[in-house]
């Protein structure tokens, strides 16, 4: 049986969700999401220790074959920003300590994937993964980061399904246009 999995996190300084995909012959499974609380830790350092501790934690826990992870999206508060790529460094570098490949995903992207919609909400992300992975209510947390993580992980399951033609992978047209000169009269 071929087995692989895939861990997705959606960091954060407050909070930080994580959802584990099992993917068995080509199919995905929920083994495990939740979330890490950081609020009760005031100092910024001490907060990215934790993330930096359990995501090493969930790697060793699960041994993935892929972090996914959501991409900062772009706001108007700087400190803000500069606080969430730290945060997305220390899970990248706990990754990266492990040997662990790294994919990013833009939110709109991973929204995309799940729901067809880039803008959708995250309740209904919640809403499309559970029902696509049959996740019973009771599994179902009230902390929407973790369906964030999980579902940046089944964006990852999803991306890696996807047939390339010729190796090639394109963006647009303009991009497949640029990449095969030859094709195009």
């Amino acid at each position: 049986m071929t087995k692989k999995i895939i861990l997705g996190i959606d960091p954060g300084t407050i909070v930080m969700g994580y959802g584990v995909l099992e993917i068995k012959v080509k199919k995905p499974y929920l083994e495990a999401m939740g979330v890490l609380k950081l609020n009760k830790f005031e100092e910024h350092y001490v907060r990215l220790y934790h993330i930096f501790d359990r995501v090493s934690q969930l790697i060793d826990t699960y041994q993935p074959e892929a972090l996914a992870i959501e991409a900062p999206f772009f706001g108007k508060n700087v400190q803000s920003m500069l606080k969430l790529g730290r945060a997305q460094g220390v899970a990248i570098a706990a990754a990266l300590r492990s040997g662990v490949p790294i994919f990013e995903y833009a939110p709109l992207k991973i929204k995309m994937a799940i729901t067809g919609n880039g803008q959708a909400s995250k309740e209904q992300v919640a809403g499309m993964l559970q029902r696509m992975l049959h996740i019973p209510d009771d599994h179902m947390l009230p902390q929407l980061d973790a369906t964030d993580g999980l579902a940046a992980a089944f964006c990852h399951f999803i991306e890696t399904g996807k047939p390339q033609i010729g190796g090639k992978s394109f963006t647009s047209w303009k991009d497949f246009i640029a990449k095969n000169p030859g094709r195009v009269k």
